[in-house]
């Protein structure tokens, strides 16, 4: 036991080491990576568009040389037609200096005193600072001034030449962008002819021998990418086409150029919108004489884009790459950090990768948990665990949304009898103290009483009373009697309010002596008893039950449920010495079956 302890301690130490590992290499060497990765990306992307040429009998080099020019003389038409824009755009500038002097001279008109006030303080502060530079004579000239390095030759000023600290780095700088740009190309071109090779690499180093969950995550990562930026194409090139549209009703000069710009800037996450709304509203303060067009202008940027990236994006998004909206902010500034720019426009597209991985790979599931959206808490967790924080209100609203997808007994079968039975396994490991144990079984009692039929028509007000139907007629009564302890009453309720909407006469009997138990069974003359237990400590108590029931009233027909049982219900039937006749449930929908299909008349 202590070794196996040691062993898991070894294991995460050593998945700390490897991410940090992994996160240094990514970093120091992003000048390889962040080529390749967009590499990747692009290479999926195309890779249909290659499939289909290559349908048309057009050799694979061919076809990915046809699509890369395809692509290339794209960019280049908009680089020319942007060019254009921006250049009638900077011969118009002149016409609009006197409106830009208006607006500065109103900003700093008389009637802004405390921005004259913040700008001569400014001011003043300057002099001082300047005043006080090494090098200049004390104001009151008590001491001689030193001369300031560099001013003389007895005072030279040190050079020390520093070198980049990283080398990768310098290399970087050297290259450049259009380096960096013409590396993508080339790893895409060959990522795209040797597809095939580089996927089988790639399983066997990666799949341990599991091709089948490598294969999966794989197609599932593609799948998920792929439609991503689909949608995201499709959003921002409606997005582009409603600042056009907008812009050229308010008149601001060269909408269509403002919004391909805004368009284009949307493909980087949370900076690319604000980018592509300052260049409009600049130009609106420019041209118009007043401020009402900048406001416009600065409004429809912001209005669109409140509405698309929270009421557009995420119904749109979610569904289909799987990823929590915390997990897509904190990855968009991981990347940010490790790799810039590149490195926010990847962050999605990685992140499902990650994700993806944590679905299919058990040693990386801990992601899935991060990044995923799916809840990793089932509902009877959940419900379980709000009582546990002794939050009844949520523990409600938690039955509550179940009971939109599901009936009352389903929500009683899936979510609140295993709920009862962690309860009942941490109260056996000494997890659950007893003020936590009385709250989650009462709150049960008072949710459930909320949720379906009034406590009153399953628990008579006086035991003593005799139902007034007989066992001989067609609806008998069902009696519920919980085997040993509070959750066993509490299931025991749940089964029979279930009972009593299905139209049968149920009752139930309070915890209690065994003795007592067996008085109230003899005053009740139930035909059918159905004995509730959760296990796994509860067999013995149930067998001591139906022993004494079976003394008591040979002629009585019993059911025992053992809810949530896991194990053989054959084996455990003859460890309950049942005899023939008398049935042995773990699941709510069987018992309900069996009730609503009982028939004394055939059963005697």
């Amino acid at each position: 036991m202590k070794r196996t302890a040691i062993s898991r301690e070894n294991s995460r130490l050593f998945t700390i080491v490897t991410a940090v590992v992994v996160i240094g290499v990514l970093y120091f060497a992003r000048i390889v990576f962040m080529p390749l990765a967009l590499a990747v990306l692009f290479a999926v992307l195309l890779t249909p568009v290659v499939s289909f040429l290559e349908k048309l009998k057009i050799p694979r080099i061919f076809a990915i040389l046809l699509v890369v020019v395809l692509l290339f003389s794209l960019a280049g038409f908009m680089i020319w037609k942007t060019s254009q824009q921006f250049g009638s755009l900077s011969d118009q500038l002149p016409t609009y200096q006197q409106t830009l002097e208006d607006k500065i001279t109103f900003i700093k008109g008389s009637g802004n005193r405390s921005f004259n006030k913040a700008s001569n303080a400014v001011n003043e502060l300057a002099k001082e600072i300047s005043g006080a530079q090494p090098g200049s004579p004390p104001p009151d000239g008590s001491k001689r001034a030193v001369p300031a390095l560099g001013s003389s030759s007895a005072r030279p000023l040190a050079v020390q030449v520093v070198p980049p600290a990283n080398p990768l780095e310098y290399v970087e700088n050297l290259l450049g962008p259009l380096a960096t740009a013409l590396i993508v190309v080339v790893f895409t071109i060959f990522i795209l002819y040797g597809r095939e090779d580089l996927r089988n690499r790639l399983i066997r180093l990666a799949s341990r021998g599991r091709l089948n969950v490598m294969t999966q995550a794989m197609d599932e990562a593609t799948q998920r990418i792929n439609r991503y930026l689909f949608l995201q194409f499709l959003v921002n090139a409606c997005y582009g086409l409603t600042i056009v549209a907008t812009l050229h009703f308010i008149g601001i000069p060269n909408a269509a150029l403002w919004g391909i710009c805004a368009a284009v800037l949307r493909f980087l996450p949370y900076v690319g919108p604000p980018l592509a709304a300052l260049m409009p509203i600049l130009l609106s303060l420019a041209v118009f004489p007043g401020w009402q067009h900048a406001l416009l202008t600065a409004g429809v940027f912001f209005v669109l884009e409140l509405v698309v990236s929270n009421f557009v994006e995420p119904p749109l998004y979610g569904s289909h790459i799987g990823l929590s909206p915390l997990a897509i902010l904190v990855a968009a500034a991981f990347w940010t950090l490790i790799w810039g720019l590149p490195g926010l426009v990847l962050s999605t597209p990685l992140t499902v990768c990650l994700m993806v991985m944590g679905r299919h790979v058990p040693d990386l599931g801990f992601l899935n948990v991060l990044l995923g959206d799916e809840p990793v808490l089932s509902p009877s967790a959940q419900y379980y665990q709000r009582l546990l924080a002794s939050d009844q209100n949520e523990a409600r609203q938690v039955l509550e949304q179940c009971l939109k997808e599901k009936n009352l007994e389903e929500v009683y079968s899936s979510v609140v009898i295993p709920a009862l039975a962690l309860a009942e396994r941490d109260r056996h490991r000494n997890e659950l103290d007893e003020d936590s144990q009385n709250f989650i079984y009462q709150s049960t009692r008072e949710i459930v009483e909320e949720l379906g039929v009034p406590l009153e028509e399953v628990l008579p007000s006086d035991p003593s009373i005799a139902p007034a139907v007989h066992p001989a007629t067609n609806n008998p009564v069902v009696l519920c009697i919980p085997a040993r302890d509070d959750a066993d009453e509490v299931v025991a309720t749940l089964l029979a309010r279930l009972l009593v909407i299905r139209g049968r006469n149920a009752r139930t009997i309070s915890l209690g002596p065994t003795a007592e138990i067996l008085a109230q069974v003899r005053e009740a003359r139930p035909g059918l008893v159905c004995i509730s237990a959760l296990p796994p400590f509860a067999a013995n108590s149930t067998r001591s039950l139906y022993v004494n029931l079976r003394a008591q009233f040979p002629d009585l027909n019993i059911v025992v449920c053992l809810w949530q049982f896991e194990g053989d219900l054959q084996k455990e039937r003859i460890a309950l010495k049942l005899v023939k006749g008398h049935e042995l449930f773990g699941t709510l929908p069987h018992v309900l079956q069996y009730v609503a299909s009982y028939d004394p008349v055939q059963s005697s």
